[in-house]
């Protein structure tokens, strides 16, 4: 039976200008594969909890203390709850609470010669972990954009001198994805 595959936008909530991936996933993938994919594609680096809202369920890693009710996440095929045009939530990051809208926009066959998953697209690049949510990113680019804010020396360094928001590689995202998903 042919592989279904699923074209995925999605976009950071809250945070302009925009930060957002177009990816390509098997409609096989469980929740917690695409959680994975979403981890590699954004940039992220995993170190927080998460959880998927779909048609009011919540899903993620069950809570041995049972504080949070979530569904299990290693339970659920992506095409037994989605198809083409379904919109859900990702949220990662419970301090920070970094929501991540994402919407199914194309279902189809999968191409036999082609590696899935894959990154075709996208703008921006992530926010760095732990900076404050999108209000403490905004501080961030604010004074990163500016030599003469007063905390632009130490938000430079806190950042990394190399960080770029304005940079992001689909061809690099493409690469983590099959190396790691």
């Amino acid at each position: 039976m042919p592989r279904q595959i699923f074209q995925l936008k999605m976009s950071l909530a809250g945070v302009r200008p925009p930060v957002w991936r177009r990816v390509l996933v098997p409609g096989g993938y469980t929740l917690d594969r695409l959680h994975r994919v979403v981890q590699h594609a954004m940039g992220w680096r995993d170190c927080h909890l998460h959880s998927f809202e779909i048609d009011g369920v919540q899903y993620g890693e069950p809570d041995p203390d049972g504080e949070l009710s979530l569904r299990d996440e290693l339970d659920v095929r992506l095409d037994a709850v989605l198809g083409k045009g379904s919109r859900f939530r990702y949220t990662y990051d419970f301090g920070d609470w970094w929501e991540h809208d994402l919407v199914v926009e194309d279902a189809f066959t999968a191409d036999p010669v082609e590696r899935y998953p894959s990154c075709l697209d996208g703008e921006r690049a992530c926010p760095p972990e732990d900076v404050g949510g999108p209000s403490g990113y905004l501080l961030l680019l604010a004074a990163l954009a500016d030599p003469r804010h007063r905390e632009h020396a130490a938000m430079r360094e806190w950042a990394g001198g190399g960080f770029d928001p304005t940079r992001f590689d689909p061809g690099r995202a493409s690469t983590l994805l099959r190396r790691l998903c």
